[in-house]
């Protein structure tokens, strides 16, 4: 009897309206990736910190969210449609706003190179299944959670393996009146392959020395290896102390 009556609950819960509003959403959010993935490779290409993965996280959980709002007669099984207690989309748009608060938690900027950006969109994006499982999407929750775990897995490999650019930031201290000039700093950098970005560039001069703040970047797809840039550098005369790391930003 019991398991007679769990089955009819069911039945009725998967509605062919309800199986054909998931089969929908679901649609909507693979389409929703793959066209986010397409912006953000151009993020990628550059050497941006928010490349693939975050645009396609966001992309695709904004597009489930507006599809799912786009059919309440499947909301609860259909229970929707009979009539609600309260609004529900009051209540979707109070959790989606105190996510970013969280998300913008974790992104941290250190110098040129910002993290947390995929972090933050992935946080975001597990909201919005909390959200659809609430609603009575199940199948577009199960859909989304696993587009969000491949995203986490297979595209950090995908970003690496597809040809961008890449930037370093560097910073060099020259002792007092032995300084590169701007001119001798771009044809140094450029006999190593990477390109000057004139706008990073920052120089702080105290009575004892002269430091330099830039980014280059990488005239080659594919990381950059920094060791022969290194090693000309700490030959230079008058150098105090230099840095080079990998920049994202």
């Amino acid at each position: 009897m019991t398991t007679q009556t769990l089955a009819d609950i069911a039945v009725a819960y998967w509605s062919d309206r309800a199986v054909q509003d998931n089969l929908l959403a679901s649609l909507t959010v693979v389409g929703a990736l793959l066209l986010g993935l397409v912006v953000g490779y151009e993020r990628t290409w550059n050497g941006r910190a928010a490349g693939m993965r975050t645009y396609g996280f966001v992309c695709m959980a904004s597009a489930a969210l507006t599809v799912v709002v786009g059919h309440p007669t499947s909301w609860y099984g259909g229970g929707a449609a009979s009539g609600l207690v309260g609004d529900p989309t009051r209540v979707i748009q109070g959790v989606v706003t105190g996510i970013g608060f969280l998300c913008a938690g974790v992104i941290m900027k250190d110098g040129f190179t910002i993290s947390g950006l995929t972090t933050a969109a992935s946080i975001w994006t597990v909201s919005v299944i909390g959200v659809i499982v609430g609603i009575g999407f199940y199948a577009t929750a199960l859909v989304l959670t696993l587009l969000a775990t491949f995203g986490m897995l297979a595209l950090r490999w995908v970003e690496r393996q597809l040809p961008s650019n890449h930037e370093l930031a560097v910073k060099l201290r020259c002792a007092k009146g032995r300084a590169l000039s701007e001119v001798e700093l771009n044809h140094l950098i450029v006999e190593h392959g990477f390109t000057l970005i004139p706008e990073s560039l920052s120089i702080e001069i105290t009575a004892e020395w002269t430091e330099w703040h830039f980014l280059a970047l990488s005239r080659h797809t594919g990381i950059p290896s920094i060791d022969r840039l290194a090693t000309t550098l700490a030959a230079l005369p008058g150098l105090e102390g230099f840095q080079i790391s990998h920049a994202k930003n």
